[in-house]
């Protein structure tokens, strides 16, 4: 008996991924729990185990095709079945595609529910795509996609705006104003403005080496774009000085790998302070419902990792809720299956506030781009030794030299007002320069 092999579901918002690589050729063997194949979604990369040990006899869908969650990717059996010749890939409906340890409510409408996988196939488009819709006023439905089942691709988008924007009758250049009747972006209304026109990246005769991006690289592009047009982003920066846990760690680094198996980095002391400052501050661990503000009651925090190809952020969960020893823990072992492509959707999704640390590089400091739907992102310098002038407790003024390091906060300014945003760092700060963080 062939045993079907299909497209898992990642994540409760993804309905879709793409087939980055084949492990195995037809006609060869695997075990189970061995990497079969890899791919890529809105928010993860991800190797996908072989769900039992057999032989590899069809292959259903190509490398670089997108197909539904649910699809029947490949089909696995044993070593006597008789490899088939590829065809394409059977689609999923909706209703098989939704997983299975979840029943549909009877009472549920696929249409008014958009976190439902029915309704996002029944909308014939992205995430990605819908936005791009809202942004611009258009009906998803009056479209003909060139997509799996008729769905509306970013290409095909682009395409219609394009020929939109041909079509369009030349108006005098006007400053954009805002327009109340717009249909919104993510939380933002939308501004009456045309799309831009594009302008050649190089032209004739130009040397150039042209490379199409990555599914990731362009997923960072079109997060990034959409974070700036939703959130007012404004920026403050404080000099906090290092030296205390330079001390503490050198003291401690020690005992501390004995005790938790773990190297201790700067970046969990960072962590327990901004968890801190976090629960003091809980609208800077918030998001925006339209006109409403929703308050996290747990703090998620994301930690930007570098990849050698791309950027992704893991999500320590309940970290005010972790020692030192946690954090260091849980940041070490997210970070390494990350570039290992092991990590988990839930170990993706669900942060409430991010931490990057460009630091590491030798950046002084950086100005981030905040991650939606969250409000506030914390950027960490590198730790450098400065002469710094130091107060004794009687007056007495002096230069000596400290671990001093620079810490950004890119803050969303329509619900976080900048005296609450100086407060949060204040504190932060007063925490790394004063805090023993239970090591002592």
């Amino acid at each position: 008996m062939a045993f079907d092999v299909v497209m898992p579901q990642m994540g409760e918002s993804i309905a879709e991924a793409t087939i980055l690589k084949w492990h195995r050729k037809v006609g060869e063997t695997i075990g189970k729990d061995e990497t079969l194949y890899e791919i890529s979604t809105d928010k993860v990369d991800a190797e996908i185990p072989s769900p039992i040990g057999g032989t590899l006899i069809e292959i259903l869908v190509p490398e670089n095709q997108t197909v539904p969650v649910g699809s029947v990717v490949a089909r696995l059996g044993d070593a006597t079945e008789k490899p088939a010749s590829p065809s394409p890939a059977p689609i999923a409906s909706p209703a098989a595609a939704a997983p299975a340890a979840v029943p549909a409510s009877p009472a549920a409408s696929p249409v008014g529910d958009d976190n439902s996988l029915a309704a996002r196939l029944a909308t014939k488009s992205s995430p990605l795509v819908r936005t791009m819709a809202q942004a611009h006023g258009i009906d998803l439905s009056t479209l003909q996609g060139s997509g799996i089942q008729g769905r509306v691709t970013k290409e095909d988008m682009e395409a219609h705006l394009a020929q939109r924007h041909a079509l369009a009758p030349t108006k005098p250049s006007l400053p954009p104003v805002h327009d109340p009747s717009a249909p919104t972006l993510g939380l933002v209304p939308a501004l009456a403005t045309p799309v831009a026109a594009h302008v050649p990246a190089f032209g004739a005769g130009e040397r150039v080496k042209v490379e199409p991006m990555s599914r990731m690289r362009k997923i960072i592009s079109d997060n990034m774009l959409a974070s700036k047009r939703t959130s007012a982003h404004v920026y403050t920066v404080f000099e906090i000085d290092m030296t205390a846990v330079a001390k503490l760690r050198e003291r401690h680094k020690k005992t501390f790998l004995e005790a938790y198996g773990t190297k201790l980095s700067f970046l969990p002391f960072v962590m327990a302070a901004v968890a801190k400052g976090l629960r003091a501050f809980p609208v800077i661990n918030a998001s925006v419902d339209g006109d409403a503000i929703a308050y996290k009651q747990d703090i998620n925090l994301g930690v930007a990792v570098s990849l050698d190809w791309g950027l992704i952020v893991p999500v320590i969960k309940n970290a005010d809720q972790l020692n030192l020893g946690g954090l260091a823990r849980s940041l070490n072992d997210l970070a390494e299956r990350a570039r290992a492509k092991q990590l988990k959707p839930d170990e993706i999704s669900g942060g409430t506030f991010t931490i990057t640390n460009p630091g590491v590089y030798g950046d002084v400091f950086g100005l981030p781009i905040i991650n939606q739907p969250q409000v506030a992102i914390q950027g960490v310098g590198a730790i450098v030794k400065r002469p710094v002038v130091i107060t004794a407790a009687d007056g007495t003024d002096s230069i000596a030299i400290r671990q001093m390091m620079f810490s950004s906060l890119s803050f969303d300014h329509r619900i976080i007002d900048g005296a609450t945003a100086d407060q949060f760092m204040a504190l932060v700060k007063k925490e790394l320069e004063t805090s023993a963080f239970g090591l002592e």
